[in-house]
């Protein structure tokens, strides 16, 4: 298994006893430390990381955020390129777990953090212990453990760690909802009993993923362009409830957004789906819109990430909808990017005599295209290629969205 290890009091921790435990089961923990580069201090500080675990007889990396940094929304980016470092490495050396050092402390600072902004049980479960990722599972053994154990642990093992000076930066609002903790506690809300409130909450979340899932499984087709034919009965047969998470997922999904829609607008949206949408509309990164009996939910065109370099053997992910593989011998300089509405037509005209896969309409222009400098040379889920070396430029594409609609959605597309 895989560890992710800052430094701090809590991730050194929890490397150490993942150590041990994986030792008594004849097993293997292996720490990795994502160096961001946003601080002087930061490989430094990942060296010495690396230099006490090895004292301690443990396997440690150092993987390290490259290129220019974005100007806004720092930590979300931080975060997103961190997890992403850490799946990349699991994928490549056949790690199918990685532990997240989260404690009792975050879980509680989490709730208070969703509550604020009006979060429905969903968000007021805060993390849940197992997480499904694209081919590994996250997993947050230390919910129910108080920070200061996991300090006082490392104190009787003699071993220092880093303080990270963010956490002490009160333009943060976690950093904030941190300095509340002692009156809310003197109120009755210390962190065990708001962890325990959002324990409670994800086992209700978990039983409501499960509907969700069933009415999915009934109602909904999920294509491998990235796309989905909702059947509006599921809106009429199932508690407004589920119809809203199963919307919103949805949403989310094939948006390929970072957060899902506003509740507000999801429930706006729902009341409209079920008295019968009359005509498209867009939300949160999609097209809803009716379609011979059915709902169509697809990407919104011109909300499409830009153009992705493809990087020969890398395993990479594209708008937040879809996983692939570039083949080892694929050409330099060819790019991932929208189909677009010109380029439908374009391979239409070259296709023929041919037809092309009957889509819906405002699916055709969100496809995935590769494109070179003589424009497009191939489009998986049209079956077009214009050369055959560059028609195996990937090795794979899938729909696996970033937010699945349910826990396993990687396999539902």
């Amino acid at each position: 298994m895989a560890v992710a290890v800052s430094g701090g009091a809590d991730s050194l921790c929890l490397a150490l006893l993942a150590r041990d435990w994986a030792r008594s089961l004849g097993g293997e923990a292996v720490a990795l430390t994502v160096d961001h580069g946003l601080r002087p201090d930061s490989a430094a500080e990942a060296v010495r990381v690396g230099q006490w675990l090895a004292a301690a007889g443990m396997a440690h990396g150092i993987l390290r955020w490259q290129g220019d940094k974005p100007a806004v929304d720092l930590q979300a980016e931080a975060r997103a390129a961190r997890y992403d470092l850490l799946e990349r490495w699991c994928r490549e050396e056949g790690v199918l777990h990685c532990l997240l050092a989260h404690h009792q402390d975050d879980q509680a600072e989490t709730l208070l953090l969703r509550l604020g902004r009006g979060s429905g049980v969903d968000g007021l479960a805060a993390m849940a212990p197992v997480a499904e990722g694209f081919g590994l599972r996250w997993l947050r053994p230390l919910l129910a453990v108080p920070r200061g154990r996991l300090a006082a642990a490392l104190a009787a093992r003699g071993q220092d760690w880093i303080e990270d000076p963010s956490n002490r930066n009160p333009t943060f609002s976690r950093v904030r909802m941190r300095g509340l903790m002692p009156a809310l506690a003197g109120e009755g809300m210390s962190p065990s009993r708001l962890a325990a409130t959002a324990r409670r909450l994800g086992r209700a979340r978990a039983a409501l993923e499960g509907v969700v899932a069933q009415a999915a499984a009934r109602w909904v087709e999920f294509h491998p362009a990235g796309f989905a034919r909702v059947d509006p009965a599921v809106f009429r047969h199932n508690e407004p409830e589920i119809g809203l998470r199963l919307l919103s997922r949805l949403l989310h999904a094939i948006g390929g957004g970072t957060h899902p829609p506003s509740e507000d607008r999801v429930e706006s949206l729902y009341d409209r789906v079920r008295l019968g949408l009359a005509r498209a509309v867009t939300l949160g990164g999609c097209r809803v819109a009716p379609l011979g009996g059915a709902l169509l939910i697809c990407r919104e065109a011109g909300r499409m990430a830009p153009p992705l370099p493809l990087v020969p053997g890398a395993v990479m992910a594209w708008d937040g909808r879809f996983r692939l593989e570039v083949a080892e011998d694929a050409p330099a300089g060819l790019v991932l990017a929208p189909l677009g509405a010109q380029g439908w037509n374009r391979v239409a005209a070259l296709a023929k005599p041919r037809r092309l896969p009957a889509l819906p309409a405002a699916v055709r222009p969100t496809l995935p295209a590769i494109l070179d400098h003589q424009g497009i040379c191939a489009v998986p889920h049209l079956g077009y290629n214009r050369g055959t070396v560059v028609g195996c430029a990937l090795r794979w594409i899938v729909a696996a969205p970033s937010s699945p609609v349910t826990p396993a959605g990687h396999c539902l597309v």
